[in-house]
Parts: structure tokens; sequence; C-alpha cells
């Protein structure tokens, strides 16, 4: 892609980005998540390949129903109660409307259905866009709207999402999709805390957004799409390899890493809110997205493919690992001992 047109779409996203977190009014958020949606589309479908055209296309008319809905019920709501303020949402039929739409936008169960497929026809750049900055805006919506939200549906929507997001990882081979269900159970891991500790579920979205970058440009670098790729791409750089083996069990949310301090604060909450229940399950949920976590570790510490024919070993590569990787795979590994003072800036 030319160079100045990237330039102009990368920026588009972040005036995007931008207009809807610091909007109040709600015409103002619905037009900085068009111009979001407008500005990813060439992004996903630079390749001219049939399958990132096609990703494009489901992006774009899951996102326009989307916006219509979230302009819907913000009409709604200012029919019934003349407000157009974001935080001045009160007419439950606004907010339930409200909630699908974000469910929409963000990819919850039930409306889940295009993130696997519109990650797996984009490059890995584009999809770590879509998985963490695309998420950004619709999260800052549900921030400003959590205290007129329905818990019971949002709970709901959190443990279906935890559930479906680890179990249709479970037979993938493809490691973008494997991601996109990764990003599936961890919204339902935001969604479930929403109405009760709201900065709890943006301190999980940040921690979520820093491990996938460095899960997302680890694989960009060493060139991986695939689990059999990923089987021989030890040699290509061991030391990486090696952060991207914690990065992803950190990714799972193991105790010593950074992972395990948004799911031990957020069960912890909900336990203080009498919602045990709902902690035990969407804990015991979590062990199956733990399992495709480990099958990615596994692979990637693997030095010799597990069958008998002869496997092209790929050459390492002299390149220096760039300083955004390595800070970034630090810290997704080593943040949890600085938990206490996180919890007092938050």
């Amino acid at each position: 892609m030319n160079p100045q047109a990237n330039l102009i779409f990368i920026a588009s996203l972040l005036l995007g980005t931008t207009i809807t977190i610091s909007s109040n009014h709600w015409i103002m958020a619905w037009t900085g998540l068009e111009i979001n949606t407008l500005a990813i589309l060439p992004l996903i479908s630079k390749s001219h390949h049939p399958r990132a055209i096609e990703a494009a296309t489901k992006y774009f008319l899951t996102q326009a129903a989307a916006s219509a809905l979230v302009l819907f019920s913000s009409m709604t709501n200012a029919w019934h109660t003349g407000q157009w303020d974001i935080t001045q949402l009160t007419h439950p039929t606004s907010c339930l409307i409200l909630t699908s739409a974000i469910a929409m936008k963000l990819g919850l169960v039930p409306f889940h259905f295009w993130f696997p497929e519109v990650l797996q026809g984009s490059p890995l750049t584009t999809g770590l866009i879509l998985s963490t900055v695309m998420k950004l805006p619709p999260m800052t919506l549900l921030y400003m709207t959590s205290s007129s939200l329905n818990p019971t549906l949002l709970t709901i929507l959190a443990i279906l999402s935890a559930a479906l997001g680890g179990w249709m990882g479970l037979n993938q081979t493809q490691i973008r999709k494997i991601l996109a269900f990764s990003s599936i159970s961890h919204l339902g891991w935001m969604a479930i805390i929403l109405v009760y500790n709201p900065k709890l579920t943006l301190l999980n979205f940040y921690l979520y957004a820093v491990m996938t970058t460095a899960v997302f440009l680890t694989l960009n670098t060493t060139k991986v799409l695939k689990l059999s790729t990923l089987l021989t791409a030890w040699t290509k750089a061991p030391s990486l390899n090696t952060m991207l083996l914690l990065t992803l069990l950190s990714l799972a949310g193991l105790p010593p890493l950074t992972g395990f301090l948004p799911k031990w604060l957020i069960i912890q909450e909900l336990t203080k809110q009498d919602m045990a229940p709902a902690a035990t399950l969407i804990s015991l949920l979590s062990l199956l997205s733990l399992f495709f976590y480990l099958r990615l570790a596994y692979c990637t510490t693997i030095t010799l493919p597990p069958h008998t024919t002869n496997h092209m070993k790929q050459w390492r590569t002299n390149k220096p690992t760039s300083t955004a990787i390595a800070i970034l795979t630090t810290v997704s590994v080593m943040l949890l001992p600085a938990s206490p003072m996180m919890l007092t800036i938050v």
C-alpha cells in the first residue's frame, strides 16, 4: 500500500478513536465509530486476496448494523428523556439496544460470528489493530454508560462469551483464529465486572491489549500464521520464542505472570458482590481457553516436530528484536508484583 495512504488511514483511526472516547454527545460518539470503521476497511482488504475482501465485507456489514443500533438507542433515549448526553442513558429499552449494539461492535456472544473470520482474512498488523485499538471506543461507551446497563444481561453475555471463546478455540490450527476466540473469552471477563467495577474492566482491557500486542508483534517478526509453522519457528529466534511462551501463559492467566492480575481481581470483586456462582463458573470456563494456550505454548517450545517426515528448519535471523517487543513482552510477564501500585492509580 502507498505509504501516504497508509498514513491517512492510521491517522483516521486515531482521530475516530479520539473523537469517540472524548465525546459527551451521542452523535459525536457515533461519528467517531463511523470514521474508525471506514478507516480500517482498506487496511483489511489491502492484499486484494478473496479472503481479505470477504473479511472487509463482513466487517463493514456488521459494524454498519451495530452503528445503526447505537444511533437508534440514543435517539430512543433522547425521545423519552430529552437528553443526548452519553452518561444520561436512562431509558430501559435504550439500554438493552445499546448493550446489543456494543456487543456486536466488540464481538461478544451471540454477535461473535464475524470476528474470527475477519481476523483470519486480515494481515497480522491489521489483526492487532482490530483486537486492541478498535475495541477501545466501544469499551469507553460501555464504561460511560455502565451505571445504566442491565447486570443480568451482561452476566449472561459474559458467561456465554467465556464458554464459546474457549470451546470454539479448541480445534483451531490457524493462530489468528485462536487469538480471535481468545479475545472473545477475555471480553467475557471484562463484561461480567463492568456494572460493579468499571475501572477494573478498563484495567483488564489495558493489560489484555499489552499482552495481545506482544503476541501479535512477535508472530509478525517470526512470520508465523499456523501451528505447523510455529513448530519449527524456534530456530529463527530462540530468545524471542521463549518470551512468546511466557506471554502466551500470561494471556492464559497463570499465577506468577501479569495475566493473572485481572482475573484475580475480578473473582475477588464478584465474590464481594455475592456472585460466587458466576465467579466459579467463569473461572471453570477459563480452563477451556487455558487448553489452547498451553497447546500454543507447547508448539512454541518444541524443538523437534512431532512426526517422522523430514521437516525444513528455518534459518536463524540475526535481525535484532525491536525495542517495542522487548518492552511489551517484559511488561506482559512481570507486572504482577506492581499490582498494589497499579490499584492505587486505578
